[in-house]
């Protein structure tokens, strides 16, 4: 039987590694070995590279083989900011570099990027310390407390501009991705409202998803499987996993569980939740990954700050992370186990 279940099990390390050193020794000691992070440049010990040559992310990769985990997917990835997200000046520019560094990312053998389509404002929250089960402090949303924000200095951007500018960067990139064999996962928008201060959000419907898809049809066109954002859409998450993956759309998974607490969809208020409790059947979810037979990278997100923590780094705390990877390698053995006898 394949340990787990042939997926990657994984860990975001987005503090960097001085930061997470007692989360990199558990996961070291939990045979969980696949780092999640952006590229820090600090950790080549370069004063003077761009992220996007390849002396940073191989460096950026050999710190993270020292301490003993694989540097397996870049979320965030430099060189794809407002230029590119807003049509400003200067995106080809952007576009450039990011291709650039998928090059780079690909010699360096990293195979996935995950990036988002959210400009200016991207994760938000309104309540990073709402009190969960037990006393445990999770992420929460609720779109009034923000709506009557003032605009950023963008102004209106509309929903129209917005897929104007994606469509552009896709055909820009994507061919590029193709040729070297790198998988592009875009993360739905998160929180998935309409809109925040003025700037429109798009990635926030399985149709946008789908829009998306059909504008560069392709192997390395696809998604970050966020099962909480896909949720609070309104959508069923096993369901979704088995139509995406049967067409070899998802790259990357963000195991996580949410509650909608607004009836609305998509949803404008909810809350995170430990992963055993929420509106996801969870056993369902790993059931249909690897029933698709779903092989790269799984992490788990927004875990809560748990008993014995400061709330320094809300929904990536070590302890949350720990229960975490435990319910996921169980549900990994389970389904493994469950498919063989069947």
């Amino acid at each position: 039987m394949a340990k787990d279940a042939g997926m990657e099990m994984s860990t975001a390390y987005f503090a960097g590694i001085e930061a997470n050193k007692q989360l990199i020794e558990l996961a070291k000691q939990m045979d969980a070995l696949g780092a999640v992070a952006g590229i820090d440049t600090r950790l080549t010990g370069l004063t003077d590279v761009k992220p996007w040559e390849y002396q940073a992310i191989a460096g950026v990769k050999e710190a993270w083989k020292k301490v003993g985990l694989n540097y397996t997917v870049v979320e965030g990835p430099p060189s794809l900011g407002e230029k590119t997200k807003l049509g400003l000046e200067g995106r080809d520019e952007e576009i450039s570099n990011f291709i650039t560094f998928m090059k780079n990312l690909k010699k360096a053998g990293v195979n996935v990027i995950c990036y988002n389509w959210m400009p200016v404002i991207s994760w938000a929250r309104t309540q990073m310390d709402r009190p969960a089960r037990g006393g445990a402090l999770v992420t929460a949303f609720d779109y009034d407390d923000i709506k009557n924000k003032p605009l950023t200095k963008y102004g209106e951007v509309t929903k129209e501009t917005m897929w104007k500018n994606l469509e552009y960067f896709l055909k820009a990139v994507v061919p590029e991705a193709e040729k070297i064999e790198m998988k592009l996962a875009l993360h739905p928008d998160d929180p998935q409202v309409h809109s925040i201060q003025g700037i429109s959000r798009i990635m926030n419907t399985v149709e946008s998803f789908d829009r998306m898809l059909k504008i560069m049809p392709s192997d390395f066109n696809g998604v970050t499987l966020c099962q909480g954002n896909f949720a609070l859409m309104g959508k069923d998450i096993p369901s979704l996993i088995r139509r995406w993956g049967k067409a070899g759309k998802i790259h990357f998974v963000h195991f996580r569980n949410v509650q909608d607490l607004s009836g609305v969809l998509p949803s404008t208020k909810f809350t995170e939740t430990f992963h055993d409790e929420g509106q996801i059947d969870m056993y369902e979810a790993m059931k249909a990954y690897y029933e698709i037979g779903f092989k790269g990278a799984i992490r788990p997100d927004h875990v809560p700050t748990m008993a014995g923590e400061e709330n320094t780094r809300p929904g990536y705390m070590t302890l949350g992370n720990l229960f975490a990877i435990g319910y996921m390698r169980g549900l990994m053995e389970a389904v493994s186990k469950n498919a063989r006898k069947s």
